[in-house]
């Protein structure tokens, strides 16, 4: 290896957040030295870092919880982690060699000591930009596909309607209902997001929530006849909107729901009976209890990719120092599709 040692640059938590989130709320530091080898001893793997994914899960990791949550907080002082694109620098792990693209959990540095590779996957299509298994092809893609097809068992001429649907789960799940042969409405925060849905996803409509003053009439007019599947990413006001347009035996899967993770109290939703009424199933989900079919999930995504069948859209912003401001971003609508930041290219 042509350095064993260099600076590490990183991405630390500077104390644990309430309300909003802000940019200050984390700092890039440089450490003076990393070895980048793996400890003798220790199966691991050391990663350079190329590209880091922002994800809105990482909100609810900022924060002190008594109750331990489905994913650790995060410890001020310490560098953050989170889902990530590296190539393997060293390794101890007979999966992984030198050279290796990988995907998985990392930290937000320049060179990151993965001591748990068990949670990494090789990437088999380095042919494909490798910036989009932070998303169509890494965490929120396998997210989409799960929800929409395992979640939501959908068939020919459904109703779909998905929210935050220019996002990074939202623009995938909307894709694969247009392959499936369904009628797929998203809505966004803004009217580029609209434009976006409409003319490169190929949506059948599409409005921005912003400039709706009523959300149920809203919905009745993009869905006269209801809804069959609704596809949660944001929850609170939308989540009581949808129940009252769901269609009778409709299917909810709640992927997330990014209006309350910065609320100190959670708003209630008032309209839970229509799941009574209507025979609506509704079931949250984790990814991570699907890892097991990501191969086939890889494979299928491939094509679609190679053949044009689904496209994908980037929002990437450069460097470690804009990693703050990008995370934060997400909480206001400032991304244009999928939200990362590149660390370093690859040669």
């Amino acid at each position: 290896m042509a350095e064993e040692v260099k600076s590490n640059k990183k991405v630390v938590l500077r104390g644990y957040v309430t309300g909003e989130p802000k940019a200050s709320d984390m700092e890039v530091v440089t450490l003076e030295t990393v070895r980048l080898r793996v400890p003798e001893g220790l199966t691991a793997v050391m990663v350079k870092n190329l590209y880091l994914s922002c994800d809105p899960y990482m909100r609810n990791r900022m924060s002190k919880h008594e109750e331990p949550g489905y994913v650790p907080d995060f410890v001020p002082g310490s560098v953050i982690t989170g889902y990530g694109v590296g190539k393997v620098v060293d390794s101890t792990h007979p999966d992984f060699k030198t050279g290796d693209f990988v995907w998985g959990m990392t930290g937000w540095e320049e060179y990151s000591l993965i001591t748990d590779p068990e949670s990494l996957f090789k990437i088999n299509h380095p042919e494909i930009p490798l910036s989009y298994y932070t998303g169509i092809l890494g965490m929120p893609g396998i997210t989409a596909y799960v929800g929409f097809y395992e979640v939501c068992s959908p068939k020919k001429g459904d109703y779909v309607f998905i929210s935050a649907a220019s996002g990074a789960v939202g623009q995938i799940v909307g894709q694969l209902a247009k392959l499936m042969g369904c009628y797929v409405v998203g809505s966004a925060g803004s009217d580029d997001k609209v434009n976006l849905l409409k003319d490169k996803f190929g949506f059948d409509d599409a409005f921005n929530y912003k400039k709706e003053k009523d959300l149920n009439i809203a919905l009745k007019r993009c869905f006269p006849e209801g809804i069959d599947i609704y596809f949660e990413n944001v929850g609170g006001a939308m989540l009581d909107a949808v129940l009252l347009n769901m269609r009778v035996q409709g299917r909810i899967a709640a992927c997330g729901m990014i209006s309350q993770y910065n609320k100190e109290t959670p708003e209630g939703v008032r309209n839970l009976f229509c799941l009574i009424t209507k025979r609506i199933k509704m079931s949250g989900f984790l990814v991570f209890d699907h890892y097991s079919i990501y191969r086939r999930f890889e494979e299928e995504v491939v094509q679609y990719l190679k053949e044009g069948k689904i496209t994908y859209v980037e929002d990437v912003a450069e460097g470690l120092e804009a990693a703050p401001a990008a995370l934060v971003g997400l909480f206001h609508g400032r991304n244009l599709g999928k939200q990362l930041v590149v660390v370093a290219k690859e040669e």
